[in-house]
């Protein structure tokens, strides 16, 4: 009965994974100018969903590209790479099975569960409980509310007294990449779990506060349930277009939409009609510079990639403490692969992935935090965004401990 009870569940919350049958996800190695120019060439003639990077203009020689092609177009994209000896590998021959094998968890649990994906309805529950549960250590307020109208909410971990130092961590900017989501509520679990049992997180939660951010861009996350499992942007409407959905991360004051972003409203990385345009980046921004004498460190979650970034994006420019945040984040990176020996690679942003202006980590940067990164989780591209539960626990677990390092050494060098 309760098999049959999850593959309801699984059924109804994709109601849309038909729509996957027979689409594929390819990795093409890009050498040249030549490929940099056909991948564009068809990406004009094609419907191609761009997984990494996010559209066809930040294409480079000397990279790979992952994208996601609708099974009609299937022969079509193949026959095209084929003739142009343009190299590729299938990451994902059936859409539809890797939809449905995400929810690969062996959790029962009807409710929330730290091992299995949420609904934003239960995220939403699991919010007032945590903080119901933790009285002495978690407070959650309203930060703002989304364009379709749903209360945006940010957890304040930490024990009281006034003014302490603070960390910053959201999730789900973009609505497909849900390990995010996942991660910032396995860190509140961790974080009221081991406050008793673990000395070092007994030692941040005296220290600092921690505002969690679960879900950015919830009227993103909740279609990507309801109707199409691979929306990235969030859902708002421009007037004299048919195409809904601002790239969250393109519409911060930051270089915006100078690089790798797009004005054409139809684009998976449209920056917006302006620097906030959006009631979800309005919100966090404006709660970040209402905090910003307390605010030390940001970290905002995505994926994929195995990835830690910091700042610039918009820009091939280095800030002015590069040294101090490269050491940083390779301390970082050898933390999480102590325990499971994923590997991730760091840099700036430009270099490292893809110049991209609007990105949240450059402009918290840019206000005066000066420690501002950006995780790209697991994978490297061979489930990508479709991450099957059964990685949760191991992903969460690994990257606990870098954002703990992360914590700790700005614990010890405030400013």
């Amino acid at each position: 009965m309760l098999l049959l009870l999850a593959l309801v569940s699984v059924a109804l919350a994709h109601a849309s994974e038909e729509h996957f049958d027979g689409n594929r996800v390819y990795r093409v190695s890009v050498h040249g100018e030549d490929h940099v120019n056909l991948i564009q060439e068809l990406a004009n003639t094609k419907e191609i969903d761009f997984w990494k990077p996010d559209s066809a203009k930040q294409v480079k020689p000397l990279t790979t590209v992952d994208f996601h092609v609708k099974a009609e177009d299937v022969a079509d994209v193949e026959n095209f790479l084929e003739e142009n000896e343009v190299h590729y590998e299938v990451l994902i021959s059936n859409v539809r099975n890797a939809l449905e094998s995400q929810f690969d968890s062996h959790t029962r649990a009807s409710g929330h569960s730290y091992t299995k994906y949420n609904k934003w309805e239960t995220i939403e529950a699991w919010i007032q409980q945590v903080a119901t549960d933790n009285p002495d250590l978690v407070t959650q307020s309203v930060i703002g509310t989304t364009f379709e109208g749903r209360n945006m909410y940010v957890l304040k971990i930490g024990k009281t007294r006034p003014n302490k130092p603070a960390i910053f961590i959201d999730c789900g900017f973009h609505a497909r990449e849900w390990i995010s989501p996942a991660f910032c509520q396995w860190f509140v679990r961790e974080a009221v779990r081991t406050y008793n049992q673990e000395i070092h997180m007994k030692q941040l939660l005296d220290e600092l506060d921690f505002y969690v951010l679960p879900v950015v861009n919830i009227d993103g996350y909740v279609y990507t349930w309801t109707k199409d499992r691979m929306w990235r942007k969030t859902r708002s409407t421009m007037a004299g277009s048919s195409c809904l959905g601002v790239d969250p991360n393109r519409n911060f004051n930051a270089g915006w939409c100078e690089v790798g972003a797009s004005r054409s409203p139809c684009s998976e990385t449209y920056c917006g009609p302006a620097p906030e345009s959006e009631k979800e980046t309005k919100a966090l921004a404006d709660f970040i510079r209402n905090n910003l004498s307390t605010i030390k460190a940001y970290l905002t979650i995505h994926s994929y990639s195995q990835m830690m970034l910091y700042p610039y994006s918009y820009d091939y420019k280095l800030p002015e403490n590069y040294e101090e945040l490269n050491a940083l984040v390779k301390g970082a990176a050898k933390e999480l692969a102590t325990l499971h020996g994923t590997k991730y690679t760091y840099g700036p942003g430009a270099t490292t992935i893809y110049p991209a202006a609007g990105g949240s980590d450059d402009w918290s940067y840019d206000q005066g935090i000066k420690y501002s990164f950006t995780f790209e989780l697991r994978d490297t591209g061979f489930f990508g965004f479709l991450l099957p539960e059964s990685q949760i626990r191991q992903t969460c677990e690994e990257t606990m401990l870098a954002v703990k390092y992360i914590a700790n050494y700005v614990r010890e060098h405030l400013y």
